[in-house]
């Protein structure tokens, strides 16, 4: 009996040993916690615990180049800090560099995933930035699984359900929100939060209900690279893999996502928009299928003209649609190409607007064109 109660008195100094250590390494035990970012009125203050470093610096998206840093002071008890002034508002994402190496901060919960980085992120309070945050009463991001024959393998896509879907009983429109290079299907909801936005504007009464399919965009994949799903190796060059993903997103996607939800199955409440590559899907998704979507958004890109695509121009004019929203940074990489096709639907007579921003190929941008185009939808 001695030796149990002795093993159990052993397993129970163990475990406040660990909690111990646990603690240490978020400053608990008698020590001030780090806050990191703090927001004081015009200035935002980065820490690190970090008393080991030599050498700490601080890296933001808000700085012009890639290679600029800002240095950090080691103050009272190895905590590094750096204070600047705050940037216009928007969301921002920043890390440190400690002794060479990129390190996130470890006591912000707020991150978001780019690919396979997570960024620490912050926002910067402020009328461009209001639809950012959470609101009262918000929808719900879940998950589906599908079958496609066209792409041979099994794939999730993420679906925003607005709030109220699950008892209404209620009809919704469709908007199929598409990513560009190097994202997947929850790069919308993560970087772009798509479902904060649409939250607020729903709740303002300045959007109509609606729901939101973020497929993933990468015809090779199952889904994003972080579930360690094989990847498919396909042949780019095979004349059958042409346009295979909008062909899997325009007869398989939409007919699985009418089977599964309350939908309105028809072109006037059917959307779809796509940022950068997702853009060059919309564009030729809205051409190859002119019947199906009536709101058609592509952003930060554009296109040449072709013998073939001003035929499907002219095809898409004859069919009809209710919205042609084009939009792009005026110092985007793509802003001439995005300009080309604002001049060729001007020549082919097919009206649309062109909405110019500020700013280059950011998800600064992409979280405003959605913020400005949801509320012309379905109306």
């Amino acid at each position: 009996m001695k030796k149990i109660l002795t093993l159990v008195a052993a397993a129970f100094l163990m475990i406040g040993a660990v909690s111990a250590q646990e603690l240490n390494n978020f400053n608990f035990r008698g020590r001030a916690q780090v806050v990191s970012p703090e927001i004081k009125g015009d200035s935002v203050t980065f820490r690190l615990n970090a008393n080991y470093a030599t050498i700490v610096n601080l890296y933001g998206n808000w700085l012009p180049g890639y290679t600029d840093v800002i240095p950090m002071k080691k103050g009272a008890e190895g905590i590094w800090e750096a204070t600047i002034a705050l940037p216009e508002p928007e969301i921002y994402t920043y890390n440190f560099i400690v002794d060479g190496v990129s390190v996130n901060d470890p006591v912000n919960y707020m991150v978001q995933r780019d690919g396979t980085r997570y960024l620490n992120m912050f926002i910067v309070p402020g009328e461009r930035t209001a639809n950012y945050n959470e609101t009262a009463h918000r929808g719900t991001v879940s998950y589906k699984w599908y079958d496609s024959n066209i792409l041979g393998i099994n794939r999730r896509l993420t679906v925003y359900t607005p709030y109220g879907y699950e008892t209404s009983g209620k009809k919704y429109p469709v908007l199929y929100l598409l990513h560009g290079a190097g994202g997947d299907e929850e790069a919308w909801s993560s970087m772009g939060r798509a479902a904060q936005i649409l939250d607020n504007l729903i709740e303002q009464g300045k959007a109509e209900p609606m729901i939101v399919v973020m497929p993933n965009g990468n015809p090779n994949q199952q889904a994003a690279q972080t579930m360690g799903l094989p990847v498919t190796q396909m042949n780019w060059r095979d004349p059958a893999n042409a346009n295979a993903y909008v062909r899997s997103l325009c007869e398989e996607i939409v007919p699985f996502i009418q089977k599964q939800y309350r939908v309105i199955a028809k072109p006037e409440k059917r959307a779809i928009a796509g940022l950068s590559m997702g853009g060059g899907h919309t564009i030729a998704a809205s051409q190859l299928y002119p019947s199906m979507f009536d709101y058609i958004c592509p952003l930060s890109m554009g296109a040449n003209p072709t013998e073939e695509s001003i035929k499907q121009l002219q095809g898409l004019k004859k069919d009809g649609y209710k919205l042609y929203w084009l939009a792009c940074g005026n110092t985007d990489f793509l802003f001439e190409s995005a300009k080309t096709l604002d001049k060729t639907l001007t020549e082919q007579g097919l009206k649309h607007t062109f909405f110019v921003s500020e700013g280059g190929h950011t998800w600064a941008n992409w979280r405003l064109y959605l913020n400005t185009f949801a509320p012309l939808l379905f109306k």
